[in-house]
């Protein structure tokens, strides 16, 4: 089949692999009908990413037709669509109980798919604990719909969760890349007054404006951030999510934060941030950290299903599988007005 495999840092190519096989009783093997490429992947690719293995088939966005299943998959059978979800996880250990299914002690456990096994971008893909980590798409619900469902629409939907967003607050987003885009999509949910999106690229903000994502657009080059949001509500943001990772968003995070207010850190960085505690004493701050825990896909799918959630539109190119190159070149250079790559197998 063919495969964009990951062989170390800076270097990718296409490979013809052998279709994969259920090997344990709980695996599934999906046909992909649509995946994508994230910002995960260029991580990987950039070499930011220690434990992801040389030789890996890369990906790990993705829906599909279900091919086989292992003798123990009660939940689904040859020919249901599904989405994939991100983690792999076995819902039995300490962590999958309490729904941290990212720090699944399994060994295939957390994130795992195109990481330290292989992933999604490619005709055919294994999946672990097949009955965990696939979920039905409902009918009437496209490809093209529920393709974020299992990663950045996951990373949204958690943030939202996790950000303890109350009716009527203000809620700050730094960054309106897709993950950005996914969480003010989830934050509005909750009823805040206001979504404010701040990014130093036009573009984005552009998209999210036309796309009525997010009630006010900012861009740091062009106004001061941290004294617009106070003077929304006289206090500063109710709620920040920081999904940048840029070299000081970390630090806007905090300033734009009204005392005892809510930081969700969402945001992958390439080198450590330091935390100003004797500057922001006094603020109060609560601070909410770490990786997705993907555990709420159906939640997801009936919003998609029902309309409250839409992240086609964040769908701004479509390639096939086989021009994987042009996707990351794209994808890679911010070009064109891109958000989200999709690639057809």
């Amino acid at each position: 089949m063919y495969s964009v495999v990951f062989k170390g840092k800076g270097d990718m190519v296409s490979e013809d692999r052998p279709k994969p096989t259920v090997i344990d009783s709980k695996d599934a093997v999906v046909k992909v009908t649509l995946t994508s490429i994230c910002s995960s992947d260029l991580h990987i690719l950039e070499g930011h990413v220690p434990r992801a293995r040389n030789g890996i088939v890369i990906g790990h966005e993705a829906v599909g037709i279900v091919e086989s299943v292992g003798s123990d998959v009660s939940k689904f059978k040859r020919g249901d669509r599904v989405t994939i979800n991100v983690e792999t996880f076995c819902n039995d250990c300490f962590y999958c109980e309490r729904g941290f299914v990212n720090n699944c002690t399994d060994v295939n456990g957390g994130w795992a798919l195109g990481c330290r096994i292989d992933g999604c971008q490619a005709e055919y893909v294994r999946v672990p604990y097949a009955d965990n980590c696939l979920n039905h798409i409902p009918d009437g619900v496209t490809d093209r719909q529920a393709l974020f469902t299992g990663d950045i629409l996951s990373t949204g939907y958690w943030a939202a969760d996790i950000s303890r967003i109350q009716e009527g607050d203000v809620v700050a987003i730094i960054g309106a890349g897709p993950t950005g885009l996914c969480s003010a999509i989830c934050a509005r949910l909750y009823g805040p007054s206001k979504i404010v999106m701040i990014d130093v690229i036009g573009s984005r903000l552009e998209f999210a404006k036309e796309h009525g994502i997010g009630d006010i657009h900012l861009n740091p080059n062009d106004v001061d951030v941290e004294s617009y949001i106070r003077d929304i509500n006289g206090r500063g943001a109710d709620v920040v999510m920081e999904v940048a990772g840029g070299k000081d968003t970390f630090q806007t995070a905090w300033r734009i934060a009204r005392p005892n207010a809510t930081v969700c850190v969402v945001a992958l960085y390439n080198e450590p941030q330091s935390i100003p505690l004797p500057d922001m004493y006094g603020k109060n701050l609560t601070f909410i950290t770490g990786g997705v825990d993907a555990s709420k896909c159906d939640e997801i799918l009936k919003h998609i299903s029902s309309g409250d959630i839409d992240t086609e539109p964040l769908i701004t190119h479509t390639f096939p599988l086989k021009e994987w190159k042009k996707g990351y070149e794209l994808f890679s250079s911010r070009a064109d007005g891109v958000i989200k790559v999709a690639l057809e197998p």
